[in-house]
């Protein structure tokens, strides 16, 4: 099988990266091969940068015909609903697997992450999918971009925002919210106070199982 992760961000190099960690979840189920946006944010920080990442992904459609699924590989899933509409594959957004493997067996959960401007979009992937366990958003405080490219400041600041989404908002998982930050989540899984979802490997895992119900319908 064929899965391939569009990176809505401009970074060939976050794509890389996320790249290698959904091969490692997927094992010899699956070959991962990575698509980078044309153009747009290397990092999407805002909503403007999130609304051309969605266009971005879009454009991308034409030169996806010929996989077996597609994984939207950044937060809110940018370009999600234009890639369902233009491919007859299933096609999966890290947001929706993330927050899915959160709130299974009801669980009250949180989004952790570094972009604050985002928070609205999040609020408003969460109720697209009728999560009314979702706790809301903490983040990360200073610039977004300089703490991404400092990976043990990055893993100091989302563990105290985890702690904070336990402690403040009673979640009893916590989803770690963006594709850059798939490291980092990986980082901390093992020692977070309540379950942590690791967004890439939750849509790897998604990605397979509706592959596995295509097959059979």
């Amino acid at each position: 099988m064929k899965i391939a992760l569009v990176n809505p961000n401009t970074s060939d190099d976050i794509t890389r990266r996320m790249v290698a960690i959904a091969t490692r979840e997927a094992g010899p189920r699956a070959t991962i091969t990575g698509h980078t946006a044309r153009f747009g944010a290397p990092l999407i920080t805002e909503p403007h940068a999130l609304a051309t990442a969605a266009e971005a992904v879009g454009e991308l459609g034409p030169a996806l015909v010929d996989t077996d699924a597609v994984i939207v590989a950044a937060f809110s899933d940018p370009g999600l609903d234009a890639l369902r509409a233009a491919l007859s594959c299933p096609v999966t957004g890290i947001a929706e697997a993330g927050m899915s493997e959160a709130a299974r067996d009801g669980r009250r959960f949180a989004v952790v992450t570094t972009t604050p401007a985002l928070a609205v979009a999040i609020a408003a992937t969460a109720a697209r999918h009728e999560h009314r366990r979702f706790a809301g958003t903490w983040t990360t405080p200073g610039n977004p971009v300089a703490l991404t490219a400092d990976a043990a400041a990055l893993q100091d600041s989302l563990a105290t925002a985890i702690r904070a989404a336990v402690a403040e908002g009673g979640a009893e998982a916590v989803v770690i919210g963006g594709g850059p930050l798939a490291e980092a989540a990986r980082a901390l899984a093992a020692s977070a106070p309540v379950p942590l979802i690791e967004p890439v490997p939750a849509a790897v895992r998604l990605s397979l199982q509706r592959l596995q119900i295509w097959a059979s319908s």
